[in-house]
């Protein structure tokens, strides 16, 4: 049944294709293999996957969509991990690069929750009560910090009051880390959003050394956000749907099928259990 009805909606039809989202998951975690997930931001639909990360084998399937596809598409979202960037360029004449601006905070998060692990190291040198006091603060505290000031519950307001009394650094790391947040909410307009952006980075570069580099490094691709406002949030929800077929699937060893099931997902749900 699946095949048959593959076989009148696959492949999928792309020709109104204009933003593109790329990004790359591991469907078996500790692994290390990744396969890359295309996706049409503006239908919010998994249009391609692909089995490796070579630029060469993505090529290749993007070059299948034909030259017309090709030069409409108008923006690709992509992250700061693979090289996708090049490849844009080389395949998508006419298309803007864009950085998504979640894998920016992800970025953020992981070097806050480092500060946070090494504060916790830096305490075993501190004397029996101040160790104590400081591992009672940041103890439970990693998600306090990360989660957005906004939704914290009333518990959570008050270990985050802890945690920035024990440890001043991580209080002002978070400060610059809701900062960043506000920033790239609230911007509407370019000219306005890199300005505050470059404010940031010189008070952040004391604290967010790594991070500040790479957004320097990435700064016309990140600052892109504030004209196009385009994110690959919804790449996050595909991914999660994919893990979640592939256990259901018990494991797909075929890509072939996995990705002729994940794809039915997508454009024909209803058949998907049959």
């Amino acid at each position: 049944m699946v095949k048959s009805v593959a076989k009148r909606i696959l492949p999928i039809n792309v020709e109104k294709l204009s933003k593109l989202g790329i990004d790359e998951i591991s469907l078996v975690k500790g692994q290390g293999k990744f396969i890359v997930v295309l996706v049409d931001l503006e239908t919010h639909k998994l249009i391609g996957l692909v089995a490796e990360k070579k630029q060469s084998v993505i090529e290749k399937v993007m070059l299948k969509w034909g030259e017309k596809v090709l030069s409409q598409i108008k923006e690709v979202s992509i992250d700061m991990t693979g090289n996708y960037k090049s490849l844009v360029k080389k395949v998508c004449p006419n298309a803007d690069v864009t950085v998504d601006r979640f894998h920016v905070t992800k970025m953020l998060h992981e070097e806050l929750n480092q500060a946070r692990i090494a504060q916790k190291k830096a305490a075993e040198a501190l004397k029996i009560k101040e160790k104590t006091k400081l591992f009672d603060s940041l103890k439970g505290s990693k998600y306090t910090l990360l989660k957005a000031a906004i939704k914290l519950s009333g518990s959570q307001k008050e270990k985050l009051k802890q945690v920035k009394n024990a440890a001043p650094l991580l209080g002002i790391m978070h400060e610059l880390k809701e900062e960043f947040h506000d920033l790239f909410e609230q911007s509407k307009d370019l000219g306005k959003g890199i300005l505050e952006l470059i404010d940031w980075l010189k008070k952040a570069e004391p604290y967010y050394k790594k991070s500040v580099e790479t957004i320097k490094r990435w700064f016309g691709e990140i600052v892109g956000y504030f004209e196009q406002r385009t994110t690959n949030g919804i790449v996050e929800g595909i991914n999660n749907k994919l893990k979640l077929l592939k256990r259901c699937g018990f494991g797909f060893r075929n890509f072939i099928n996995f990705e002729m099931r994940a794809l039915l997902a997508w454009h024909f749900p209803k058949n998907l259990a049959h």
